[in-house]
């Protein structure tokens, strides 16, 4: 195997034994697999498009596929190898669409070169062979570093874009020009395409689509469940059954809430699922009470200590610990061998691991924090912040936040969080922000220094307040006083980090480290269009950002 789409890759270079994530060699080669196919089925379903044709499975399996294949997401090689055959299932009926349509056309269909033509063998031992052909190292000896390093951005924010856009569709948003644009990307890929000019182009656009993706997502969450507003959430238990719900899938969230009703059960949120306490149809359930513990890495510790059931949502799951393997369960595509995957919404077996699990037992002093500042409500409150900027009582803007993670060097977050002068407004995002959410940093004026916008593709959410603020201010964003620090883990991160760059948002701060996919060529074009830079010291990066 060959891998290294995240940022916690092994020795900054790459997975060749196993993942650092926790995927083994045969998930990897499965995943290789289902891209090479999905690849093929937008070199078709592109081809079709262009004469009028589209299918709307074609559509909702392309970022299901791609959504698969996002670290910590599926690491059940059986179920992957399922959904290659399905893939190419999908990849033939791409194909009779595009050769329908060229006789309803009067056209001879054209013989499209590339992973389309291409049959995977129906046993999982010739599979992984063939898969070791379509390793990334391969293509890295064939092409060299740069087209490799332009390839595989593109692909990760592919993988990243879909994730958002799966979670949108489920939710009732779609958009033909997001699906145009996945079918004309991997229609590239799949071509081996190797023009720098073209993948630079595609890589900026995959920026722009992911920002018509995260509205898309911002009106299926706003519409369902209603803007979220400033609201205080526990952080501390009260006795009785329980279920912690982590990962991002709100409508998830909103069945068991639904279903747990009446029931004795109290719901907890964990990781990227805390914001869900700020939208009014979610809050309005009694049950729903507190966020437990922090970010996904920190799960083994604070799963096994949690006296509940456990649902995990969406991505960001990890080797289920033997001492709770029996309560945690997985929904949508999320899956892991051994743990057992909630497929119709259903969540009785969620709610009877619930009930017989002993639950809290005692009442913990309440502690709590503050979410819900989305774009809507940040935006309420336009008036009195733009006032404390000209009359210099707010200095300086921090978006600080991200992904998450495990990897050494992460406390710089933490550090530059608490070092930030107190004249200066953090807006925070992710699971980054556990880093140091739970710090007091007080207000300026009564606005909270600390202004947590939501998940991760909530970062539209901070697009918005920053545009909004440049045109009060009679500028651009790059002229504010705004600064980025931004952390990455994986694909989502990189969609978001395109769409901060297709919005040419410059001096960006980057880290832990700067992505092994990245050649030195490409960074250079990086560095020097857009001024990334990579996170050195709180210290010297404040002095630097506040002169």
């Amino acid at each position: 195997m060959f891998c290294y789409q995240c940022e916690q890759t092994a020795k900054g270079t790459g997975c060749t034994i196993a993942g650092v994530c926790g995927k083994d060699s045969t998930t990897a080669a499965m995943q290789d697999l289902l891209v090479y196919v999905t690849k093929g089925i937008g070199l078709y379903a592109s081809a079709a498009r262009k004469l009028g044709a589209r299918s709307s499975q074609v559509d909702r399996f392309v970022l299901e596929s791609l959504f698969t294949t996002v670290t910590n997401v599926n690491f059940d090689a059986e179920t992957i190898s399922a959904m290659v055959n399905r893939a190419v299932d999908v990849r033939d009926n791409a194909k009779a669409m595009y050769e329908n349509a060229c006789r309803v056309a009067g056209q001879i269909p054209a013989v499209l070169s590339g992973p389309a033509t291409w049959l995977p063998a129906s046993d999982s031992a010739t599979m992984l062979i063939q898969a070791a052909e379509l390793a990334i190292d391969k293509r890295l000896a064939g092409l060299g570093p740069d087209i490799s390093s332009l390839q595989e951005l593109l692909t990760y924010g592919l993988k990243g874009t879909a994730a958002y856009a799966d979670h949108a569709m489920i939710l009732g948003q779609e958009a033909e020009e997001v699906y145009e644009y996945f079918h004309r990307a991997l229609a590239y890929l799949a071509s081996n395409g190797a023009d720098a000019d073209k993948l630079t182009a595609l890589v900026l656009e995959c920026g722009k689509v992911n920002l018509k993706v995260m509205e898309l997502l911002d009106t299926a969450n706003t519409s369902a469940y209603g803007h979220p507003v400033p609201t205080k959430v526990p952080i501390t238990h009260r006795s009785g059954h329980c279920i912690l719900v982590s990962g991002h899938d709100l409508k998830d969230l909103d069945g068991l809430l639904r279903q747990t009703a009446g029931k004795g059960i109290t719901i907890y949120t964990h990781g990227e699922m805390l914001p869900a306490h700020g939208y009014p149809q979610l809050k309005k359930y009694s049950h729903l009470y507190g966020n437990y513990g922090g970010a996904w890495q920190n799960q083994r510790t604070e799963f096994a200590q949690f006296p509940g059931a456990i649902l995990m949502t969406t991505n960001c799951i990890q080797r289920p610990q033997g001492d709770y393997i029996n309560r945690i369960f997985t929904s949508g595509l999320v899956q892991f061998p051994g743990v057992k995957h909630i497929s119709d919404h259903n969540f009785k077996p969620v709610i009877d691991a619930a009930l017989a699990a002993p639950g809290f037992s005692t009442d913990e002093p309440e502690k709590t924090i503050l979410v819900g500042f989305g774009h809507n409500a940040v935006m309420s409150v336009a008036g009195p912040v733009i006032d404390a900027v000209k009359a210099g009582q707010i200095k300086h803007f921090f978006l600080i936040g991200g992904c998450d993670g495990a990897k050494p060097g992460r406390d710089y977050y933490t550090d530059f969080a608490t070092s930030v002068p107190k004249d200066c407004v953090i807006l925070t995002l992710a699971c980054g922000k556990y880093r140091f959410n739970k710090l007091d940093f007080g207000d300026i004026g009564g606005i909270p220094r600390l202004l947590d916008i939501g998940q991760c593709n909530d970062a539209y959410s901070a697009i918005k307040i920053a545009v909004a603020l440049a045109e009060a201010f009679g500028t651009d964003v790059n002229s504010l006083p705004l600064s980025l620090i931004i952390s990455w883990y994986e694909q989502k991160a990189v969609c978001i980090l395109l769409t901060l760059l297709y919005l040419g948002i410059k001096n960006i701060h980057l880290g832990p480290s700067l992505p092994a996919f990245v050649s030195p060529n490409v960074l250079s074009f990086l560095v020097e269009k857009f001024n990334i830079k990579p996170i050195s010291t709180p210290e010297a990066d404040l002095k630097a950002i506040l002169g």
